[in-house]
């Protein structure tokens, strides 16, 4: 195997939400079944330094490394597909870009040149690109440009690309196109002329696609593709039509039926070896078949939007999978649970989630979830924001703590007034506390967050170390004495109120080695409930599962004895 990377860029063509990120993915899970040792990098063409800023609602979820990276979602595919954990590196924002080339110029690193978009820009692109492939040590690299072809604020990633594919030359560079072929209803077919202007608005800037991925929603005929040919001079083998399919983990299947993972190993000269094993074959075929259903409701304030839980919603997934069941996933609006009984909306469900997120917005409706299930000994996992409100709930109705909250949730003010945001979401049943009932933060800041002012990149990020509790929940569940996960939160239980909780009944099944940071809750008197500071959902793999997901869903699918 040549010790030098060859490298291959996923672009995409007519509109957004194409697949990019899942068709990179399912490219790399194919050539790293024939034996190569693949990397994969997003680079995103938004002026953030990272996604850390970045608003769920409209972006989706933040995905977070080991090594304390916030990135694009896209990175959550890429780990779950290649079944292997990326770093800070596979994820490169233009804000980055950008910060590292202004530095450059005020150290007088680029001796008094004028810089430019061409070349201090784009030779800042090629750097990222070359040292993220080199210190990974992969065979083949794949980077996936985030935006569309004719994206003003993404031409440097392009050119960047353009530029290596001259420095590198054929044979070491692979371009892969991902267009979408829309259906007309009036005329009856699968029409090509858009992706065709996205083949011809690329190759003006000098690059032509070895590869097209021509999605759509409808069956391609191969009239259509032969015409996509034609007009884009790409071999009408190397054209994958790829409809709408059930779930995206048949799309590496899908690529081998297609043998696009053999062309693409004769366009760069390597020698592909056959599929190894055949989980991947087996999970399809898991995926597919006909199952029980189970009900689990997701409680969270961005509804509208499945990117935003992505990783949790892949997580429970593949734990329902391992268990032989298929997820009926129920989305509950926080706010909505302030307004209404819970059991409205809860009465029927088998497990109950409440997930990570920031602000007060909805709290009070995700309090209101957790005490559902804490009191009618539903199965209850809380994520990382949702672990704090367990705490909540449990001083407020079980520890004789009425005015717990989060310091999260309070802000300063003046002696003899109210609270700021007092009421709903400091309150206890909606109540507003008054003056003389000071709210109680059993959830408060880090120690290390206090002096802390820049939003983005500052949190506790990343991979950190946990010791369990023997005997609890959550060491049934892994197995282990100490694991590791990842986190993203800048609130901790108060241990001021620690043995005050413990003594009421919420056990601590996890902490920091040192004893000083907890990081599992949970309540013993109950099927299975429990609250991890950090977010499991990260390390969650579909062939796999994750332990934690998995018994959760083993205790749910024991309670309506499926």
């Amino acid at each position: 195997m040549s010790r030098k990377p060859k490298y291959i860029f996923v672009t995409g063509g007519v509109l957004s939400g194409l697949g990019k990120g899942i068709t990179a993915a399912s490219l790399g899970n194919v050539l790293k079944a024939g034996g190569f040792n693949i990397n994969i990098q997003k680079v995103d063409p938004y002026l953030n330094r990272d996604a850390g800023t970045l608003n769920p609602g409209e972006h989706g979820e933040v995905f977070v490394t080991d090594d304390g990276a916030e990135a694009d979602l896209d990175l959550g595919h890429y780990e779950r597909f290649l079944n292997q954990n990326l770093t800070h590196q596979s994820s490169v924002m233009t804000g980055k870009i950008y910060e590292t080339v202004f530095r450059n110029e005020r150290q007088g690193k680029y001796l008094g040149q004028t810089v430019q978009i061409i070349p201090h820009v784009t030779n800042e692109v090629k750097h990222r690109i070359r040292t993220a492939a080199q210190a990974s040590g992969c065979d083949i690299h794949i980077i996936e440009i985030g935006g569309t072809i004719g994206d003003n604020e993404g031409f440097h990633f392009i050119e960047a690309a353009r530029q290596m594919w001259l420095e590198e030359r054929e044979g070491n560079i692979l371009f892969v196109h991902v267009v979408f072929l829309p259906y007309l209803r009036a005329s009856d077919e699968v029409k090509t002329k858009p992706a065709q202007h996205s083949v011809e608005k690329l190759r003006s800037i000098g690059i032509q696609p070895h590869l097209l991925i021509a999605r759509a929603d409808d069956d391609i005929p191969p009239t259509q593709i032969a015409k996509l040919s034609l007009y884009t001079n790409v071999e009408k083998e190397a054209i994958l039509p790829l409809p709408t399919v059930d779930t995206v983990y048949e799309i590496p299947l899908i690529m081998e039926h297609y043998r696009l993972h053999e062309i693409v190993a004769q366009k760069l000269g390597l020698q592909l070896n056959q599929r190894n094993g055949g989980e991947w074959t087996r999970l399809v075929k898991k995926i597919k078949e006909q199952k029980p259903t189970l009900t689990i409701a997701l409680v969270g304030k961005y509804t509208t939007m499945l990117d935003t839980y992505a990783s949790v919603v892949e997580a429970l997934k593949a734990a329902c999978w391992q268990a032989g069941v298929d997820l009926n996933l129920r989305w509950i609006d926080s706010e909505q649970l302030e307004q209404q009984a819970a059991d409205v909306f809860l009465k029927d469900a088998a497990g109950i989630v409440v997930p990570g997120g920031f602000g007060s917005r909805g709290i009070e409706g995700k309090i209101a979830a957790v005490k559902y299930a804490r009191e009618n000994k539903i199965p209850y996992l809380g994520l990382c924001l949702g672990m704090q409100l367990a705490v909540i709930e449990f001083a407020r109705n079980v520890a004789g703590i009425p005015q717990a909250t989060s310091e999260e949730f309070v802000t300063e003010t003046p002696p003899g007034e109210t609270p700021k945001g007092a009421g709903k979401t400091l309150g206890v049943n909606g109540k507003t506390p008054s003056v003389k009932e000071a709210p109680s933060c059993v959830i408060h800041i880090m120690d290390s967050q206090k002096t802390i002012t820049d939003k983005g990149g500052t949190m506790r990020l990343g991979g950190w170390d946990c010791r369990l509790t023997p005997g609890s929940f959550a060491h049934q569940a892994y197995k282990q004495k100490q694991i590791r996960e990842r986190h993203r939160h800048r609130y901790e239980l108060n241990n001021d109120f620690r043995e005050q909780l413990e003594k009421a009944g919420l056990r601590i099944a996890g902490t920091t080695p040192d004893g000083a940071l907890v990081e599992i809750v949970e309540v013993a008197d109950h099927p299975w409930f429990v609250g991890v500071q950090y977010h499991a959902e990260f390390t969650s793999r579909p062939l796999t599962g994750h332990p934690l997901f998995n018994d959760f869903v083993k205790a749910a699918t024991a309670k309506v004895q499926l």
